[in-house]
């Protein structure tokens, strides 16, 4: 038994006789505390040289960063200065709470407050930075989390992309957060879409944490061999 659900199971097996097969996949919180081979393509919100070095992975793999702006490599320049100045509008209403933390990425600025002890306080920072956001910006609210970018790319237009250029038969993604959401909704119906843990989603399928994305992984592996 693989301790996947029936249907779950059986949508693997499905997607496994279509080639090519796009496999791809969010880093933190499904493959975060893996350390088997990475999927074709991580589709993460971290920049991508972050997501190289957190990672550790290698090789002739896709890279998706900056929910789907940073495209196998680092943004152009132009965005930089929108991005500073919304740094800087952001700073020092972080720097009011204890914990909180400011994260300035390629193109976007994220607001986490994980860390703060107070969770009202950590509640109230997060509504006070949507107040102070411009309109034309796009927010991406997440687990503890307020990013702010300076372009409207998402993981689902990142994902169309890569079936379009690969010209995939299928694709499987694998992702845990409300960005994620963008990803699940942009692939068809007969493609495979998973969510990790809890949470109302638009994915057809679930598994309760990164150890189920493994077998998830180690499943489709032994279906492709």
């Amino acid at each position: 038994m693989t301790g996947i659900p029936r249907d779950l199971d059986a949508a693997l097996a499905d997607v496994a006789a279509r080639r090519p097969l796009l496999v791809a996949s969010d880093y933190d919180g499904v493959l975060a505390r893996l350390r088997g081979e990475p999927s074709v393509a991580l589709v993460s919100g971290r920049g991508v040289a972050d997501l190289q070095a957190t990672s550790g992975f290698t090789g002739p793999f896709r890279w998706v960063g900056s929910h789907g702006e940073e495209f196998d490599g680092p943004l152009a320049g132009e965005l930089a200065d929108r991005r500073d100045a919304l740094a800087a509008v952001l700073a020092p209403v972080v720097a009011e709470v204890a914990g909180a933390r400011l994260e300035v990425k390629p193109a976007s600025v994220a607001v986490h407050t994980r860390q703060v002890p107070d969770r009202a306080a950590a509640a109230a920072l997060l509504e006070r930075a949507r107040s102070l956001v411009d309109s034309s910006l796009t927010l991406k609210p997440g687990k503890e989390v307020l990013e702010v970018a300076v372009t409207d790319a998402d993981k689902g237009t990142a994902l169309r992309r890569l079936v379009t250029e690969l010209g995939v038969a299928a694709a499987l993604y694998l992702g845990d957060d409300l960005t994620d959401e963008d990803g699940f909704r942009a692939l068809g119906p007969d493609d495979v879409t998973i969510k990790i843990g809890d949470g109302d989603t638009a994915a057809r399928y679930r598994v309760p944490d990164p150890a189920g994305a493994l077998a998830v992984l180690r499943r489709l592996a032994d279906l492709l061999g």
